[in-house]
């Protein structure tokens, strides 16, 4: 009996070493059911024509992780009345090959059609896929290949002549909730997550239905007896951070102390902090870093000479040696705690960061891809470019975030230092790109 239509109750879905993982009970009986790829699946797509035709053409399969392609495999064979035959790029050589080819043959005797689903086929060398191109031309098998890998990089023109590249789609927030509804219903009962802890699985799955259920499954095992947040969703789900050996307490106040004496640009203090720390002996190397992290976090773009002062009072230690090098780096000391302050730059990379986690794996707009190859051009990539030097003033004012997402803001430059300079062209290249777009 299929698994995935039991209302089984949690204590027996986990009770068994032996019982399948989560991803694998809610695996698709039928082409109806993949989550998130129905531009092929669908009434009208392209696989969904080859099942109700009963005739499968080659076809690569390229997409991220865990967006189905393993199950598309199976399921076209089910469907379709092939025998599948799996291999492994990564563990089959020519010699496997050859012993599939043969088992087609002879299968073919008896009417049977094979599908030879290869998966991570770019893992394939030239050779092995040249092995390929006679049986998959003459009709022996019917090549179903999975890549994560662009395959017009990976894969041979030759092979791609003879096969249809479809592309699978990373799987959107709506898809991966259909998943985690699959699994509530699968196990009697509701995933103990709050509202936004439900959407930060989702942005922690990154379009990853398998890494998905995997979460899922962590998560009904812990048996929480309330709903998680998303705080003791991520100690459930990520490692703690190491904590640091309370031993050495005094040598992280010291540094803190430096740290922030400079960001107050109090140069007497951030002078005294240092020398205490070099005569408790500290490695000037070790402080000599600290400065150039502190130079980019917490002065960045109102003074970029500060990089490159603290850089070069690293350079000058180790060129110099102790003592005379250690005054290369007082000198950076002071350089940094008079410099005008700035985070700007240091808060828009941690709001970056944010954003790429919270969106994923979103592809770029195609527009700015390049097409090196006939199967880019094909998939529109470079279409529609606008190379700003041809532009008026220099600038075109396309769009270069992925079309899915809105345009952010993340670098907000305050009025200290050089960054005063920076907001006037930040505020040049907006009004332009409003202008442009408006024409567009």
């Amino acid at each position: 009996m299929n698994a995935r239509r039991k209302n089984t109750p949690q204590a027996s879905l986990f009770a068994s070493a032996h019982q399948a993982p989560l991803a694998e009970q809610l695996r698709p009986q039928k082409l109806d059911e993949v989550i998130g790829q129905e531009h092929l699946t669908g009434e009208g797509g392209l696989l969904r024509r080859m099942v109700d035709n009963q005739h499968l053409q080659s076809i690569i399969l390229w997409g991220p992780p865990g967006c189905g392609k393993t199950t598309i495999a199976r399921l076209l064979a089910d469907e379709s009345g092939y025998v599948l035959q799996q291999v492994s790029a990564v563990q089959s050589g020519v010699n496997d090959l050859k012993a599939h080819f043969e088992e087609a043959r002879q299968r073919a005797m008896t009417g049977q059609r094979t599908i030879l689903f290869i998966d991570e086929v770019h893992r394939f060398n030239r050779a092995q896929q040249d092995v390929l191109l006679p049986v998959v031309e003459d009709g022996t098998v019917t090549l179903i290949g999975a890549t994560t890998e662009n395959p017009s990089f990976e894969l041979n023109s030759a092979l791609l002549s003879r096969s249809r590249v479809l592309v699978l789609n990373r799987l959107a927030p709506e898809a991966l909730d259909h998943m985690v509804r699959r699994a509530e219903h699968l196990l009697g009962k509701e995933l103990p997550l709050t509202d936004d802890a439900r959407q930060t699985l989702f942005a922690m799955a990154d379009g990853d239905g398998r890494y998905l259920l995997t979460m899922v499954e962590a998560i009904f095992e812990a048996q929480a007896t309330a709903p998680l947040d998303v705080s003791a969703l991520g100690q459930l789900l990520q490692q703690r951070p190491p904590v640091y050996d309370k031993a050495q307490e005094s040598h992280y106040n010291l540094i803190s102390a430096l740290h922030k004496s400079l960001r107050g640009s109090d140069v007497q203090a951030a002078l005294y902090w240092f020398a205490r720390m070099l005569d408790g002996g500290e490695d000037p190397l070790y402080l000599a870093r600290r400065l150039i992290r502190f130079a980019s976090e917490d002065i960045g773009m109102a003074d970029p000479q500060a990089l490159i002062q603290a850089i070069a009072a690293r350079q000058t230690y180790e060129m110099l040696g102790s003592p005379e090098g250690e005054l290369a780096i007082a000198q950076s000391v002071i350089y940094l705690a008079t410099a005008p302050k700035s985070n700007a730059q240091y808060m828009a990379y941690k709001a970056a960061r944010r954003s790429a986690k919270e969106h994923g794996s979103l592809m770029p707009p195609k527009h700015i891809l390049n097409a090196p190859t006939k199967l880019m051009k094909q998939l529109g990539y470079s279409a529609g470019y606008d190379y700003d030097h041809n532009a008026r003033d220099g600038f075109s004012g396309q769009n270069y975030f992925p079309d899915d997402m809105p345009r952010e803001q993340y670098y907000q430059p305050v009025e200290r230092g050089f960054e005063r300079d920076i907001a006037k062209r930040l505020d040049y290249w907006d009004k332009l790109r409003a202008k442009r777009q408006s024409e567009d």
